[in-house]
């Protein structure tokens, strides 16, 4: 089935695809205001706490659980193409190692977790916040890598960007209480990692 993606709109001609998704889509939310726990002994050191409370999650519409449920399955190696389709084809995937701007850049991520990981699983997840563009969650995500089989839970605070289709435009996961800049060596890297990876985990060409 063709799908019609909403045309990114950049603020001047002279801008990349992502410099325009950024603009247009980027959340930058505040984890200390989502996240803080009343009791301070759960929080770290800079006043946040990723760890998931399900009792206190947000109550969905059942087309945006769809969407969280797709991408907890991606977490979890699903490498499904039908999970993959909750992104639009122009988007943004943005994480402390990588950084890419297509939905097939971001196949290559998620088609990569089977590839490494013996498991991976969603333990449980706390929607924080949700509007018409955005649903925020926190996740927790049990990693079981092959080489060591030893599982490492791992909390984060995901932020998903919706354009007015309901697809996702921008994903951020967030690992601590900094967000990511866009510049300098750590930016190159990320990118270099978020084009080159698709040559290894080889996703479906026609995401």
């Amino acid at each position: 089935m063709f799908e019609m993606s909403v045309p990114v709109t950049g603020k001047s001609g002279n801008e990349t695809r992502a410099t325009a998704l950024e603009n247009e889509f980027e959340k930058r939310p505040d984890p200390v205001a989502l996240t803080q726990n009343p009791d301070p002994s759960k929080n770290s050191s800079s006043g946040v706490d990723y760890e998931p409370y399900p009792e206190q999650s947000i109550r969905l519409e059942p087309e945006r659980e769809r969407i969280v449920q797709s991408i907890c399955n991606l977490y979890s190696g699903s490498a499904s193409k039908d999970d993959m389709m909750v992104y639009a084809e122009e988007a943004i995937y943005d994480d402390p190692w990588s950084y890419c701007d297509t939905r097939y850049k971001i196949a290559g991520q998620w088609y990569g977790i089977p590839k490494i990981m013996k498991t991976s699983r969603t333990i449980k997840t706390q929607v924080v916040s949700s509007k018409p563009d955005e649903i925020i969650f926190k996740l927790q995500q049990e990693y079981t890598p092959k080489p060591m089989p030893i599982a490492k839970k791992v909390n984060s605070l995901v932020t998903l960007s919706l354009d007015q289709n309901g697809k996702i435009r921008y994903h951020k996961d967030m690992w601590n209480e900094k967000d990511y800049s866009h510049e300098g060596l750590g930016k190159i890297m990320k990118e270099l990692n978020g084009d080159h990876l698709t040559k290894i985990t080889k996703p479906p060409a026609d995401l």
